[in-house]
């Protein structure tokens, strides 16, 4: 095999959303929605889910005082998880915070951090050294930090926590450049000071956690191999930022990137809290901020809709993507990714690179959007704790020198099968046992009316014109997805989040007959889909989906591609039994070839998933010409996007979707 380089039944999501609301609403009841509304309340979830990922009990807290704040009592332990662990009691019974403390950087730019360290039943902090937890946030940890309730899980436990402003965001000063070569270096200053001998509490050895961004950093920070860094901990971290997130098969993000670089942006022109202690560092961070937003946001965001560099991979992306780095990461790495994540694609790559070199590592996928994942919403049901738990296991074992015999049940991979709703455990991310099968594109098919068939017999021969019905994608699984999961958080029991039969009728639809056995495949998919365009132009969205015995449409995962970007790196892509696995195609100007009028080959990466389609279903593949709000075309593409695509399916051009197929039992 050649490998690239560098959901569950509808109690279960309630109780799911449940456990998430409880969470978002915090122990006191309060809603964490600090500056920017919807956007800022993802953030401060996800930052919560950082700064303290503990289990859902209440915590007391003192006022917050100059200088030092937030001391809190622990809550009663837990019962033994299920693989026989038991949490260790608390060793504090609180914890203290000093805010806002100036790390200095080689280059004379100040970065502020925040420190948690153990505190005693009077509230002052406890004397002696400690392995420290770096975070590093560009999400402004003043402003969300109001919204953090209670002390930290894992101070108690004998832990000091940092949580670092990113440079030009929050209270650092710099601008914001964001995963930038300056930026990646400051992840190693940052680990190294805290690390030095010269901080009365530090012991000098470093772990650091947190998803999405925070957990990115981690990456990047690792491979710099900086003094002290032990093991990390990252959620949801992208893998290759292009092909993750900025512009999945070629086409542009507009749900998600906007969203996201406003609300850095946002929370960078807060003031500083800093100003009201050391008011010229804190004038220089907000001026600086500012600066960043006309310089590097602005122009970026406006670049990529033009369809200039920003719209195509190159340098900038690739100095951005940890996959570039991840060679370098050394240290024991638990990776948490989510099959409705951002970063659904790129998070079990990097877990693959690690394996391969024999780096400790484990990886859990669950059916989780990205608030979700950061937030290790129900990750206890994998057997082996919740996400504060886990975090305990893992930097006990590798900072403390703490014995965990249990520690190895933990498999290397853990993944949420939809369909049947369990867990199932495999060594590698792509089991041994998997082979490749096919399942061809039969027959003609209607927009809105007469599906076609998927067929692992002869198939027949026929076409079907894609219609480009910008509506497409509107109110389904993607769009919240794509939008960080934010839609469902909020209005999760919509029935076209639920039910993707409504959306599916404005494309083309082929379907296998109700199947006699089950069907199980896990990892990537590919839709090789013989295709032609008046314009050459255009871009195939496909979903694949689980259709029940009612017709209920479940959406199992989604790729898309650009025609005029179909051209395909053989090196770089995956293989399985000779067919094309996991497609890696250039994305470069260079690669652009649209063929007006002509039948070519497509192959577009469908996102990995893991699913069960049981007896009597239906396994079903969607394709449609726009995937909104998640992508639209540049203003150059536009024009070509706007004429329909038509789909050949016959022995010439033999269009069909490639899955990892899993006999009999467990991959």
């Amino acid at each position: 095999m050649q490998h690239p380089a560098r959901r569950p039944s509808s109690t279960s999501r309630r109780l799911t959303r449940g456990r998430l609301t409880r969470r978002l609403t915090g122990p006191n009841g309060r809603l964490v929605s600090l500056v920017a509304g919807v956007a800022l309340a993802a953030s401060t979830a996800i930052t919560t889910a950082t700064a303290a990922p503990a289990t859902a009990t209440a915590t007391s807290t003192a006022a917050p005082g100059p200088g030092q704040a937030s001391v809190a009592t622990d809550p009663a332990g837990r019962a033994p998880v299920r693989d026989g662990w038991t949490a260790r009691p608390a060793t504090y019974p609180g914890s203290v915070k000093q805010t806002d403390l100036a790390i200095p950087m080689s280059d004379g730019t100040v970065l502020r951090g925040d420190l948690e360290l153990p505190a005693g039943a009077d509230g002052e902090p406890a004397a002696g050294r400690f392995p420290v937890l770096v975070t590093i946030t560009a999400y402004n940890k003043s402003a969300v930090g109001a919204a953090l309730g209670g002390g930290d899980y894992l101070v108690r436990r004998g832990y000091a926590s940092l949580n670092v402003d990113a440079r030009g965001t929050g209270s650092s000063e710099g601008t914001w450049d964001a995963f930038g070569e300056r930026e990646q270096l400051d992840g190693k200053e940052v680990v190294e000071w805290a690390a030095s001998r010269a901080r009365s509490w530090s012991n000098g050895r470093v772990g650091m956690r947190g998803p999405s961004y925070m957990g990115i950093n981690q990456l990047f920070t690792a491979a710099l191999h900086p003094k002290g860094l032990q093991a990390i901990f990252p959620q949801v971290p992208a893998g290759d930022v292009y092909r993750d997130v900025v512009a999945s098969g070629g086409q542009v993000d507009v749900g998600f990137i906007p969203l996201w670089m406003g609300l850095v942006t946002t929370t960078g022109v807060i003031p500083p809290a800093v100003t009201a202690t050391d008011p010229a560092s804190g004038i220089e961070a907000l001026l600086s901020h500012v600066f960043g937003a006309a310089t590097f946001t602005a122009p970026l965001l406006l670049d990529a809709v033009l369809g200039g560099d920003a719209a195509h991979d190159g340098p900038f992306y690739r100095t951005r993507s940890p996959l570039e780095v991840i060679d370098e990461v050394d240290v024991p790495t638990f990776l948490v990714g989510g099959q409705q994540d951002l970063f659904q694609r790129g998070t079990p790559l990097l877990f693959e690179a690690l394996q391969e070199r024999g780096v400790p590592t484990r990886l859990v996928v669950g059916p989780w959007n990205h608030l979700e994942g950061s937030m290790g919403t129900d990750i206890d049901q994998v057997g082996h704790g919740d996400l504060s738990e886990l975090q305990l296991r893992w930097f006990d074992r590798w900072l403390r020198d703490a014995q965990d015999s249990k520690l190895g049940r933990i498999a290397p991979v853990n993944v949420y099968e939809n369909g049947s709703g369990t867990w199932r455990t495999q060594r590698e991310w792509i089991s041994r046992d998997a082979s490749a099968r096919s399942y061809r594109l039969s027959g003609a098919a209607t927009t809105g009316a007469r599906h076609g068939v998927l067929t692992t017999g002869t198939p027949a021969p026929g076409t079907a014109t894609v219609l480009p019905l910008p509506v497409s994608g509107l109110c389904t699984r993607s769009a919240s997805q794509w939008t960080a999961g934010i839609p469902a958080t909020l209005a999760g029991q919509l029935p076209c989040f639920q039910d993707n039969a409504l959306n599916d009728r404005t494309g083309i639809v082929y379907e296998t007959a109700p199947l006699a056995r089950a069907v199980r495949f896990s990892g990537p998919v590919n839709a090789r889909l013989y295709a032609s365009s008046p314009t050459g132009g255009g871009m195939l969205s496909v979903s694949i989906s689980d259709v029940s015995p009612s017709g209920r449409v479940t959406r199992l995962s989604g790729g898309w591609q650009l025609l005029a970007q179909r051209a395909l790196d053989r090196r770089r892509t995956r293989f399985l039994d000779g067919e094309v696995l996991q497609p890696y195609h250039p994305f470069t100007r260079a690669s652009r070839a649209p063929a007006p009028g002509k039948v070519v080959p497509v192959d577009v990466e469908v996102f990995p998933t893991a699913a069960r389609i049981r007896p009597g279903h239906r396994l079903r593949i969607a394709v449609q010409a726009f995937d909104v709000p998640h992508l639209l075309p540049t203003l150059p593409d536009l024009p070509g996007s706007l004429t329909p695509i038509t789909l050949h399916a016959s022995a010439d051009h033999p269009s069909r979707l490639t899955i990892p197929f899993l006999a009999g039992g467990r991959g």
